[in-house]
């Protein structure tokens, strides 16, 4: 047996070492399925599997670079043959190779969300819709939607639900817009990140010779998170793996959040239905967590009705209890993660980047980041905008797409007159509106203006003609230099360093040291590639580099810090010490996911992948009330925690009972309080315990259930619980937890809406609400 293979448990052994044959690995959180495909794949090449025939198919670029790394340990050089990748970015391979059959140019531009959505802009604002009702994020969303479920524009127009369902919210020019997107982004030489999923589906239907010779290449398949694969990406492994079936799919239904983006976790559930004489593994031995953590996760997703069955144990220490706690305010659960994390950092020598916060909308940092500030804690948010989606850096890469790809409308339209040199929208305008009349790109009509009819001046034309030159001596050093050496040349002779050097501000100092940057980035890359036998045209790789990142791929370096994020993007990673916050209904499980039993049962394997992501300790934290919208809204703990086996948690603050919040207001029934409301007296008098009669009561009276609590006992604050039966009166002297001492000067209101002006040593007067504000009574 081959060494490395003595590294594996009997679980993770026998998918290793089945070679061929249709099979899928049910892969618990934390059971090492990495470790088992990376051997998987060494494996096959130890057993005479040419590299050139292994097709790996992962869902982040960093993913597929570390187990090629890991590959290239065990079995040397040949790894860098392997076809390993994003799903995106192994399909845009392929689409350089063969686009052509599809009239595409090998050099054809990527277009990010950002490209997608300026076009899309300029299409509305062309056909001169309302922006209001055609907003350009929804617009690119649905026609996003139609491209994963293979929705083409001839597809559409002989579709009239479509077609009606899109007129009933408004926007019945959706198929002209679709289509004319489709047409522009052609015309440029332009796929967006959905096209490279539906244009591959497209070349292997249309072209089966196409087909054929890939079936061919790729003998063996793998294919990482197989739950979270969509209708288009199942449909092109489908198409691959035919021929030979030696499909390895490795997955966890528990882990499927992706249904938002078009992920359908019927991929997994029905894979033995697709292939015949499916072998099934499971890895439930969870090597991360403890076993509290793995337990308490075990008891929340048992809730969920569809799923595989599986057993995930472990064999790690019991490990603390997962921790649950209440705070009054979204701005007192800050607080309490900022304190946790600088006491555990205190009291246990641990790192910042030992923790994370996750939180299930990106709005809920904010709260968080503040806390941290005031506590000095370093803090880094992923998810935020990429240094690749910055405008500097946007404005650099657009020239190099030009480059490239001189049909490439976006990048044209954006590096024009930038920096300016007297080419207005009005010109631009009239160029978008040639160049549809003739049917040729923007440049081409650059290229020709002489032969054109176009109403443009000649100061302008020759404004125009500069440009082209610009561009096509930039062509003709791209022939024989490095991607580094062009895009410095660039970057100095477009005049863009010269606009960044005018701006003295930190802004702009900023602005230049981001564009020094990426021309580290691209130095480091053409260095990389020298290494690598055949890397091809190194600026054009290096932009599809840049086009298919995303920010968990980049390196974010050594830094000490505490990492923000939300659980989507939490997904395959793990640290020591997790804070779950904003555990309250309508927001986790989120209001907007909770129509149907398949979205609640996702939130909930959401919450399942957050709660997994912990290897020793588990925070869970909620708050009884919390801004939304710029309103202190009421909140109420999420059901996940209760569906949390009690054995495994730890309150740190009393258990909130789950409220109820009448719809109606009892004023509307009358004045009459039941304790007044006389009924007849019982005909048969009641028994003493002695038998004797006892006299009948006269009223109705209203007893109290033993295991309620007076709301003052459950309200929140530690202090302030107590302020009715203190008796607050003015002239109290008060301390609160962010304004310091005060003195009360005036109190109103009755009950739960009891409020108390107070005079603060910091911030001044403020009216506080008696069962939300936390005071202490000190004279």
């Amino acid at each position: 047996m081959e060494k490395y293979l003595s590294q594996l448990n009997e679980a993770q052994l026998a998918p290793t070492i089945q070679k061929d044959g249709p099979m899928i690995v049910i892969a618990g959180a934390g059971s090492g399925k990495t470790r088992v495909l990376t051997y998987r794949i060494a494996y096959l090449m130890s057993q005479g599997v040419d590299s050139f025939n292994i097709l790996a198919l992962t869902f982040t670029n960093k993913a597929a670079r570390e187990m090629k790394e890991r590959i290239a340990q065990i079995v040397g050089n040949e790894a860098k043959n392997l076809w390993m990748g994003t799903f995106h970015s192994v399909f845009a391979k392929i689409l350089r190779f063969e686009g052509h059959h599809l009239g595409y140019p090998s050099n054809f531009t990527i277009y990010d969300t950002q490209d997608s959505q300026r076009l899309l802009g300029s299409i509305i604002k062309e056909m001169k819709l309302d922006k209001d009702v055609y907003k350009t994020k929804q617009i690119h969303s649905r026609i996003s939607s139609y491209k994963n479920n293979l929705i083409t524009v001839k597809a559409y127009l002989k579709n009239p639900e479509l077609m009606e369902a899109d007129a009933m919210a408004r926007r019945p020019k959706m198929g002209e817009i679709y289509a004319e997107y489709v047409d522009r982004c052609f015309k440029a030489g332009a796929m967006d990140f959905d096209d490279l999923l539906l244009r591959t589906n497209e070349l292997l239907t249309r072209f089966p010779n196409v087909l054929a010779q890939y079936q061919d290449k790729f003998r063996y398949i793998l294919v990482d998170e197989y739950q979270d694969t969509n209708h288009s990406q199942y449909l092109i492994v489908r198409a691959l793996a035919d021929r030979f079936q030696n499909i390895c799919v490795v997955g966890d239904d528990a882990q499927s959040i992706y249904a938002f983006r078009g992920a359908n976790i019927n991929n997994i559930l029905n894979f033995q239905k697709d292939y015949h004489d499916v072998k099934l593994f499971r890895l439930e031995q969870n090597y991360r967590s403890t076993k509290n953590i793995v337990g308490a996760a075990n008891s929340v997703i048992e809730h969920n009705k569809t799923k595989l069955d599986k057993v995930v144990w472990t064999a790690n220490d019991e490990g603390e209890k997962v921790k649950v706690h209440r705070s009054l305010t979204d701005g007192d659960e800050g607080r309490f993660v900022a304190s946790t994390i600088w006491e555990e950092k205190m009291n246990k020598q641990q790192l910042n980047s030992d923790f994370a916060v996750l939180y299930r909308t990106n709005a809920q940092s904010r709260s968080i980041e503040d806390a941290l500030r005031k506590r000095d804690i370093p803090y880094q948010i992923y998810g935020g905008l990429s240094f690749y989606q910055r405008k500097e850096i946007k404005d650099v890469t657009a020239y190099l797409r030009l480059i490239l790809n001189p049909a490439d409308e976006e990048a044209l339209k954006r590096v024009i007159n930038y920096p300016a040199r007297g080419i207005g929208q009005t010109t631009i305008d009239r160029l978008v509106v040639a160049a549809n009349s003739y049917g040729k790109s923007i440049f081409e009509i650059l290229k020709n203006l002489n032969n054109i009819d176009i109403n443009i001046n000649n100061g302008t034309k020759n404004k125009l003609r500069d440009f082209v030159t610009l561009i096509e001596s930039y062509q003709v050093m791209n022939k024989t230099a490095n991607a580094f050496d062009l895009a410095e040349h660039v970057t100095k002779t477009s005049g863009l360093i010269r606009e960044f050097n005018k701006d003295g501000t930190p802004e702009g100092i900023t602005r230049l040291e981001n564009v020094q940057e990426l021309l580290n980035g691209i130095k480091d890359f053409v260095e990389g590639q020298m290494e690598i036998a055949d890397a091809g045209d190194s600026l054009a790789e290096f932009l599809e580099d840049v086009a298919l990142a995303t920010d968990l791929d980049s390196d974010k370096g050594d830094s000490d810090h505490v990492a923000l994020m939300t659980i989507h993007l939490a997904k395959g990673l793990e640290f020591n010490n997790v804070f779950i916050v904003g555990l309250e209904e309508d927001l986790f499980p989120s209001a907007m996911s909770m129509n149907t039993r398949s979205e609640l049962e996702e939130e909930r394997r959401l919450f399942y992948v957050a709660l997994t992501r912990a290897e020793k300790q588990a925070y869970l934290t909620y708050a009884l009330s919390r801004y939304r919208w710029g309103k202190l809204v009421d909140s109420e703990p999420s059901r996940f925690i209760d569906e949390i086996d009690e054995q495994f948690i730890e309150n740190l603050t009393p258990k909130e009972e789950r409220r109820f919040n009448p719809m109606l207001d009892a004023d509307i029934f009358g004045d009459v309080e039941p304790s007044k409301v006389r009924f007849k007296k019982p005909k048969q008098p009641t028994l003493t315990k002695k038998g004797a009669p006892k006299k009948p009561a006269e009223k109705f009276q209203v007893s109290t259930p033993k295991n309620l609590k007076p709301v003052s006992k459950t309200s929140g604050g530690t202090t302030s619980a107590n302020l009715f039966d203190d008796k607050l009166a003015v002239g109290n002297i008060v301390k609160h937890i962010r304004f310091g001492k005060g003195e009360v000067l005036k109190i109103e209101g009755a009950g739960a809406d009891v409020k108390a002006e107070i005079k603060f040593e910091v911030g001044g007067t403020k009216k506080l609400l008696l069962r939300f504000a936390k005071l202490e009574v000190i004279g």
